[in-house]
């Protein structure tokens, strides 16, 4: 794949299962459970790892269950299978001026909507407009018993007993293989734009003001200087703005009253966290008694990704 005048070979696990439907998911389940093989679940297989090898030797990837089939604009929610890509999110809610913020690591072109929740890894936008855990409204999910669950609900304003769905975000699918998400969606801002700004390495009170202040950005990230400035023993920060004509306004004066700034290409900000990886061990997961009675009731034979969170043979 192309993009300019870069090349980006993404590598991917090999083929394995390639389940179309939660049904097929859960007939490969079933049949992992008869054979006594543990299964690696994958969206597009870009990032692997938790900080553990997985021990399983088969594959299922939930990259053909892509597609939105469910949005109401009105509502801000959304309704897609587990491997749709976060950049056709971006293409189907644009043109309502709206967006889903969640910007995991990696290139958006492969990051799957599944995969995402199924780590719960946040973007520069986690603080500002929510983490996973409260963007993914409901969702369904293939158990290690081959049981097809569905969590939540679509809406916004939805109560129920135990919140499986944010158990299920964030379990690196230890607990079950995702196969739909319902999301919370953010209306896109009127105006952006971005800025890098030089902080003194040692006194960031005036950049900590800022970003706990009235005219705090969308979000901001730690990035390397421009080119075009000379190195300096000072920190660079990349800031994305956004809001209304007037408010954007006014929140690039409050940054310049921070540091020396330098403009940026709007989307720059995306590009850095793009290029960002997240720590090996992303998840410090509790191998507590409640957490095995989670794993021992969703999952008793251990088939989905053993191994993958350092949890027990």
């Amino acid at each position: 794949m192309t993009r300019d005048n870069w090349t980006f070979d993404f590598p991917r696990p090999a083929d394995g299962d390639l389940p179309r439907t939660a049904a097929e998911a859960a007939s490969v389940v079933r049949d992992a459970i008869d054979a006594q093989q543990g299964l690696r679940l994958a969206g597009s297989g870009t990032w692997l790892e938790a900080g553990h090898p997985v021990r399983a030797r088969r594959t299922m990837s939930m990259r053909l269950m892509a597609g939105i089939t469910s949005y109401n604009p009105a509502d801000l929610t959304l309704t897609c299978g587990a491997g749709t890509t976060l950049a056709e999110l971006k293409e189907a809610t644009r043109a309502h001026g709206q967006w889903c913020p969640l910007a995991p690591p990696g290139f958006d072109l492969v990051n799957t909507i599944g995969a995402t929740a199924a780590a719960a890894v946040e973007g520069p936008y986690a603080a500002t407009f929510g983490r996973p855990r409260s963007l993914v409204l409901g969702l369904e999910c293939v158990d290690g018993t081959g049981r097809i669950i569905a969590a939540g609900g679509r809406v916004v304003k939805n109560v129920a007993g135990f919140d499986l769905t944010r158990t299920m975000i964030g379990a690196w699918g230890t607990l079950g293989a995702i196969t739909q998400v319902h999301l919370r969606l953010r209306a896109l801002p009127a105006a952006t734009e971005c800025w890098s700004v030089r902080v003194d390495r040692g006194d960031r009170t005036r950049l900590d003001a800022y970003l706990r202040g009235p005219l705090a950005p969308l979000a901001c990230m730690k990035a390397v200087p421009p080119v075009q400035l000379p190195p300096r023993e000072d920190e660079w920060h990349m800031v994305q703005i956004g809001g209304n004509t007037a408010f954007v306004a006014a929140s690039r004066a409050a940054l310049r009253a921070v540091g020396e700034t330098v403009p940026q290409h709007e989307t720059a900000l995306d590009a850095l966290a793009g290029l960002h990886r997240p720590p090996a061990r992303a998840l410090q997961w509790r191998w507590d008694a409640l957490s095995l009675r989670l794993r021992d009731r969703f999952d008793p034979h251990h088939i989905l990704n053993p191994g993958l969170l350092g949890e027990p043979a």
